[in-house]
């Protein structure tokens, strides 16, 4: 088969210049799939990239090959917005191979474009390789100077594309591709996960602080890679286990087999915000449910941040869980107040903070009944910038809210991050520039309350964790500046 390259423009919905309403952006996501038997994966891929939307609603892609096809076949797909808007059954049917990688955008490096888009794919003198990136690289730019210098030319600005080009300048030079793999690996610093398909083999790599999850399933005699266990399940996999921190996995027709970089700490850092606000509430990583997780955040803000109050209520949709579980712990009813429509959010997001609350009014409605004469708590994941929940507060009080207690089941933000979850620059973040009692001034509650820093343990049930965004404590070096704009400059 012909190397093909689909491509389609971008839709009018999706805007080069927006901005969350929620502060918070979601990461990538990663699914690939590897059939023994020969059967084509790119549909099931796609289901599972559907599974994985939550993760990035910017672009998607899936790249497939035949084990036992020519050299060089491998075809893919990739462009602007949900996974339902670039892929239907034709393209889907022209996708044939039975080894694939797929991939679900948000943009923590590199602007949304066409190129951005993953999967990338290369063919170089000893094959082909499609390589899908969860995370983002502190050293990216330093990494890219190099090879620019030894003569790569660059079509994309994502930290990705140096993966790759290490990749296959290493495999040049190495016995086989899970020693450039490895090799590569050694250089990179910061969060990664990979799902690598070379022309044999489906290889699957997790950075040494296990910052951004990777899971392994199995149906039958086919295996799969995927960002969330929920997408396995999606396609009635079974969940084989989670790599590990440092784990280079290589499916084949033989099977299993792992090796790991001799870089793993002794005390590895998950990304906290996995189990607060981006993993869908299904899914369960490195053994912690995520609903469990969300489920005592809010028991710890009830004990620790309690309120007087007639109802509890939370922001949907990773607010609600932490919601029930302050009004388990408290004592208070739990009741809806917001309804959410799904359908306007992409389209409605805009740069500035007065259409960013245009775009809440727009995205939740008020269930007054509910909420007149009441006294709430109010709960959310995340408080970052602030123009949400003034706005949610302020709707509340027109409602006919009696009281407006706000409760954060995370602690403030206070530092960027730098490993591909978009926590802004410190002058972005309301709580680094305002004390307490000023932001919650700012957002108009009657109370305000974050869940404290030492809860995230319990929260995870002891699991080593990534907190930076909150203490300062990155688990490696990290570049002065914004990392959005390092590969920029």
């Amino acid at each position: 088969m012909n190397h093909q390259n689909h491509n389609q423009f971008p839709s009018p919905s999706c805007s080069e210049s927006a901005a969350p309403i929620t502060g918070l952006r979601e990461e990538c996501g990663v699914f690939a799939l590897f059939d023994p038997s020969g059967q084509d994966v790119a549909a099931h891929i796609c289901l599972g990239l559907s599974a994985l939307q939550h993760r990035g609603q910017e672009s998607c892609g899936i790249a497939v090959s035949s084990t036992s096809g020519p050299p060089k076949n491998i075809c893919f797909h990739k462009g602007l917005g949900l996974v339902s808007e670039v892929f239907d059954s034709a393209t889907l049917s022209s996708l044939k191979g039975n080894l694939g990688v797929g991939h679900v955008r948000y943009s923590t490096s590199g602007s949304t474009s066409l190129e951005n888009a993953q999967p990338l794919v290369l063919n170089y003198i000893k094959g082909t390789l499609a390589l899908a990136h969860n995370g983002s690289l502190v050293n990216a730019a330093e990494l890219r100077r190099e090879q620019e210098y030894g003569g790569a030319i660059f079509r994309t600005t994502i930290d990705s594309e140096v993966i790759a080009y290490g990749i296959a300048r290493e495999r040049i030079h190495s016995d086989s591709v899970e020693t450039a793999v490895e090799k590569t690996a050694k250089r990179l610093q910061g969060g990664y996960a990979l799902a690598i398909a070379s022309p044999r083999k489906l290889i699957g790599v997790r950075d040494p602080h296990g910052l951004k999850p990777l899971c392994l399933g199995k149906r039958g005699d086919a295996y799969g890679l995927s960002s969330e266990s929920c997408a396995l399940t999606a396609l009635g996999m079974e969940f084989v286990r989670d790599l590990l921190p440092g784990e280079i996995l290589t499916i084949t027709e033989q099977g299993l087999s792992s090796r790991f970089l001799p870089s793993v700490p002794e005390r590895t850092a998950r990304c906290v915000f996995e189990y607060i606000y981006f993993a869908r509430l299904d899914s369960a990583i490195d053994g912690v449910p995520v609903y469990s997780a969300r489920l005592k955040s809010g028991e710890c803000l009830a004990r620790s941040c309690p309120a007087q109050a007639d109802l509890v209520v939370g922001v949907p949709d990773s607010g609600l869980t932490a919601a029930a579980g302050f009004a388990k712990e408290s004592g208070i009813p739990f009741a809806l107040a917001f309804t959410k429509n799904s359908y306007v959010g992409r389209t409605f997001i805009r740069p500035t903070d007065q259409d960013r609350q245009s775009a809440v009014r727009m995205k939740f409605g008020i269930l007054e009944p509910v909420v007149r004469g009441k006294r709430l708590v109010l709960v959310d994941d995340s408080l970052v910038r602030g123009t949400t929940m003034s706005v949610l507060v302020k709707m509340l009080r027109q409602a006919g809210a009696a009281e407006v207690h706000v409760r954060i089941s995370s602690p403030p933000f206070l530092h960027p991050c730098y490993f591909g979850t978009d926590v802004p620059s410190n002058r972005q973040l309301i709580a680094s520039s305002h004390s307490l009692e000023a932001v919650r001034s700012l957002i108009g509650a009657d109370s305000l309350g974050y869940l404290r820093l030492e809860d995230l343990d319990t929260m995870a049930g002891g699991l080593p964790l990534c907190k930076a965004c909150f203490d300062g404590h990155y688990p490696m070096d990290v570049p002065d500046g914004d990392i959005r704009n390092i590969l920029e400059q």
